[in-house]
């Protein structure tokens, strides 16, 4: 959703304006990318996912741990340490959802997971999901 679509609008003001990541210009003009509403709460999900806590100087417990899980089997047993370590990560990282389902699935590919996120928008109780694919090699 970009943000001249709800620009100002009471949901974009709750649910936040940042910086497109990774930050740059617009395509088409000198300005910088922004994002709001849902794109931008999905963006933040994403970067919760991608962070390894000590990534951040300032926040050094901000992130999943997602990497520990590099060149792990792809088990039950890995896939259900990787959803509540997901589950855990953004109930603490990210207020403006409530996290309602984790499931993390096998790829055709060995070294692939599948993390379905399904959350509700706490601003309006909609709920939304956020598909995120994780190689395990």
């Amino acid at each position: 959703m970009a943000a001249a679509t709800h620009a100002g609008s009471p949901v974009d003001q709750w649910l936040g304006t940042g910086f497109f990541f990774p930050v740059g210009p617009q395509p088409d003009r000198p300005r910088l990318q922004w994002l709001s509403g849902m794109a931008r709460v999905r963006q933040s999900i994403e970067t919760i996912l991608d962070t390894e806590p000590g990534e951040r100087v300032m926040l050094s417990t901000f992130g999943c741990g997602l990497r520990q899980y590099l060149m792990a089997p792809n088990t039950v047993a890995t896939r259900t340490a990787m959803a509540q370590e997901i589950s855990e990560a953004l109930t603490l990282w990210e207020p403006r959802i409530r996290v309602t389902a984790v499931t993390v699935t096998p790829g055709d590919d060995p070294s692939l997971v599948w993390v379905d996120i399904s959350y509700v928008r706490l601003l309006d109780l909609r709920p939304d999901n956020l598909v995120y694919p994780f190689y395990l090699r």
